[in-house]
This record gives C-alpha cells, structure tokens and sequence, in this order.
C-alpha cells in the first residue's frame, strides 16, 4: 500500500536529489571497467540514435561548445568506436557513425548497468519492488518534461 504523500514538492526534490545522483553514480561506475567514461558512452548513444548527426548537433544536443565536444569524439574515434562519415550529397557535411566496435561496446554497458541494477533489486522486499516499479511512469513524465 502507497502512503499517502507529507511531502512538498520540494522536500521530495530535496531525499530524491542525492538517491538518484548516487544512482547515476554508480551506474558510470560500472562503465568504466570498460575504459571509456560516462560522457563517452552518452554520446556514443546519441550517435547510434541518431546517424549522421554533426558535431555541431551532438554539442547542442548535449549542451557544450563544438571544440569542447571535438576532443571526446577524437577520441572515441582513435579507439575505434565512432567514425567521421563524408556526406555523399554535401561534401563539406561530416556527420557521425558508431562503428560496430563501438555497438558492440554499448551493448556491453547496457548489460553491465542491467546487471548491477538488476542484482540490487532482488534484494529488496516485494513491495519494495513494487513500490518502484510503481513509481517509474511518475519519473519518466519527469524527465520527459519540458
């Protein structure tokens, strides 16, 4: 049985904060056993979604300036993970490809943080899971907010 809400807005903002950056924590945790950061593995997600998106698009996408974004994808790029791809109707357009290496890498991480997340939830009482399972339409409305 769900209580009944005693909380602000804020006050639930201010116990949800911290549970779901340590959350976020730990997830990147489980990311870096494979050599690449947090960041690397968000952009080589929005590449995969989004083919021949441009450097230009990625760093608005993720909010930081082109050169800035530059060294991340020199880098996936060296490992083998991203590629640059030549528009064939505008030459002058590069947009931006995961290369199978670096599908390979994103599945990887997928079943990783699965994994983990997975194994601390089948220590929790049932309606404990329940409780969560509840309230993840709630927090995906939150984030797809404006």
């Amino acid at each position: 049985m769900i209580s009944p809400i005693t909380q602000t807005p804020l006050g639930v903002a201010n116990e949800l904060r911290p549970v779901l950056l340590r959350l976020a924590r730990e997830l990147r945790k489980e990311t870096e056993q494979f050599g690449v950061t947090g960041r690397q593995v968000t952009l080589l997600w929005l590449v995969k979604r989004n083919p021949g998106l441009t450097l230009r698009a990625l760093a608005e996408e993720e909010g930081i300036s082109p050169p800035a974004l530059s060294g991340h994808v020199d880098r996936l790029e060296r490992a083998g993970l991203l590629t640059r791809v030549r528009s064939e109707v505008d030459r002058r357009r590069v947009g931006l490809e995961v290369t199978p290496a670096g599908e390979r890498l994103l599945r990887r991480v997928r079943e990783r943080r699965t994994a983990w997340l997975a194994e601390r939830l089948r220590a929790l009482e049932p309606a404990e899971l329940q409780a969560i399972d509840a309230a993840l339409p709630p927090l995906l409305r939150l984030v797809e907010a404006p």
